[in-house]
């Protein structure tokens, strides 16, 4: 199942996409009557996380490509929820910086609440997955020696176009193109830590609470974005989350 969620006079609205059609969810999460073209919706992020929990160096050939070390265990970091962009939305260059990346996340999109998780049971707290592009200002994240200013500018989170609730994670392919040039091409079986060791792990260290959003890291291809550029995040069984550079 694919959840969408839309504007209507600037309201969040829940749908569930039903090949080129929205069926408009009321009440519950239970389906009315109401069905939309989907090309006549204005999509919003899928889900309104608290916090993005993001996994940094995660793939084996991004550490590589890095020239790092395989971490012992997850190197996690936090997005606020200001930075959410939607689907089709502007990515905005800040001028605090000179140099801004795209990165291509799968995200794991929490439906339960989660705390002190056995990795046995991480799959009973996963509402299901979406796309992710953890835009980051290059060069502050070495000024700063730390993350959080280059991983935090309003927009650094577009996330969409939908939640897949039955994607199968094992070796989902990940793309991202650049004005049409793929720039970044992996499989999540390249991870070096699991989706279910990911749940498990952030939730020992912090609550997770239903609507939050955990990357899991990027591939290898990392690089810079240009005022103008189109970027699309491309994960199988997902869909493109399309985003421009203002």
């Amino acid at each position: 199942m694919k959840i969408v969620r839309f504007d209507r006079d600037g309201q969040g609205i829940w749908g569930v996409v039903e090949d080129s059609t929205v069926r408009v969810m009321g009440a519950g999460f239970k389906p009315s009557n109401e069905v939309l073209s989907l090309s006549d919706v204005s999509l919003l992020p899928p889900c309104v996380p608290t916090k993005a929990v993001c996994a940094g160096l995660n793939y084996r050939e991004h550490a590589l490509e890095l020239s790092m070390d395989i971490p012992e265990e997850p190197i996690i970091f936090l997005k606020p929820p200001s930075c959410l962009c939607e689907p089709g939305g502007v990515i905005r260059y800040p001028s605090m910086t000179r140099n801004l990346h795209y990165e291509a996340e799968l995200a794991i999109v929490i439906g339960v609440l989660a705390r002190d998780v056995p990795e046995s049971e991480a799959h009973k707290h996963i509402l299901g997955y979406t796309c992710a592009n953890d835009v980051t200002a290059r060069d502050l994240q070495t000024k700063d020696g730390q993350w959080t200013r280059a991983k935090s500018f309003d927009t650094f989170l577009p996330l969409g176009p939908c939640i897949e609730t039955e994607l199968d994670t094992a070796n989902a392919a990940i793309s991202l193109r650049l004005n049409g040039e793929t720039k970044q091409h992996s499989t999540t079986a390249d991870l070096i830590f699991s989706i279910p060791y990911l749940v498990s792990f952030v939730s020992r260290v912090m609550t997770l609470i239903p609507g939050d959003v955990i990357l899991t890291g990027t591939p290898s291809g990392i690089g810079p974005m240009e005022v103008g550029d189109l970027v699309e995040v491309d994960i199988d069984g997902i869909g493109i989350l399309k985003n421009t550079v203002g």
